[in-house]
């Protein structure tokens, strides 16, 4: 799969900080290097323009990524999570400055030869799972640097590492992942015809994306949804559920919740 035909298929959304908190709390994303863009979806940085009144609950969706973060105040603190089968929140205090990597669904293995499965649903020290890199990060981020200048620096870093990478991509992956983002999750697991046994291409999904194919296409599912940025309105009106492969309301709104945490109507504006 071509780096353009990658970022074409998918392109995974998170939500954005809530209206109320705007003036006080930034997120932004950032592209890497063209080279590096078939692996990482972006940079990002979350970060208090002011020490808030109360801890600020940070919400990730799920969206098949797997991410690197690290705060900025503590260098030495940096961190990995794995695949996220459902939705994660938790309080990250009043006062906080993250740099983000947002790896495509398989980057992070394709880098590094980590089992992804090893990190589903899970949030890890870095320095337990990749020592090489914590001890990068730690050794050259401080909190007076630029973005621009630190965005340089993971561009360098992961263009060297691609080069010496471990692993090549697998292509019968990428091409039941390719399937599954072309047909927007909705596929059965008798078409993805790649040459794999079941079991063998439910082991591989396992090692490059954390979970099965079919949690992979339910996660692509939801995320088809997001892109389609319905309003309250429409979604009552147009049942746009039914338009990403939800076979009724009441299946939507299970898997809604369960991918996103509130249901459709506290979720959308």
């Amino acid at each position: 799969m071509s780096v353009k035909g990658l970022r074409d298929l998918y392109q995974p959304i998170q939500p954005a900080v809530k209206q109320s908190a705007q003036d006080e709390v930034f997120y932004q994303e950032y592209l890497p290097d063209l080279r590096l863009q078939q692996l990482i979806y972006c940079y990002w940085e979350l970060k208090t323009e002011r020490p808030l009144q109360a801890d600020f609950c940070y919400r990730v969706v799920a969206d098949g990524c797997m991410d690197l973060l690290m705060e900025m105040n503590n260098p030495s603190a940096s961190y990995i999570t794995g695949l996220s089968t459902s939705y994660i929140e938790f309080p990250i205090g009043p006062y906080f400055h993250y740099i983000g990597v947002r790896f495509l669904p398989a980057g992070f293995p394709r880098f590094f030869g980590v089992d992804a499965s090893t990190l589903t649903n899970r949030f890890e020290d870095l320095q337990a799972v990749v020592p090489e890199l914590s001890d990068f990060l730690t050794g050259r981020f401080v909190e007076a640097q630029q973005f621009s200048i630190l965005r340089e620096t993971l561009d360098q870093y992961f263009l060297e590492k691609l080069v010496a990478a471990p692993l090549q991509e697998d292509p019968r992956v990428l091409e039941a992942m390719k399937l599954i983002l072309e047909q927007r999750g909705q596929i059965s697991l008798a078409e993805l015809n790649t040459g794999l046994s079941p079991r063998q291409l439910r082991r591989r999904f396992h090692f490059y994306l954390g979970d099965s194919a079919k949690t992979f296409s339910k996660v692509v599912r939801f995320q088809q949804f997001l892109q389609a940025k319905p309003s309250r309105k429409a979604l009552k009106q147009d049942k746009l559920f039914y338009d990403v492969g939800y076979y009724d309301q009441a299946h939507f709104i299970k898997e809604f919740k369960h991918f996103y945490g509130l249901t459709p109507n506290k979720a959308l504006d």
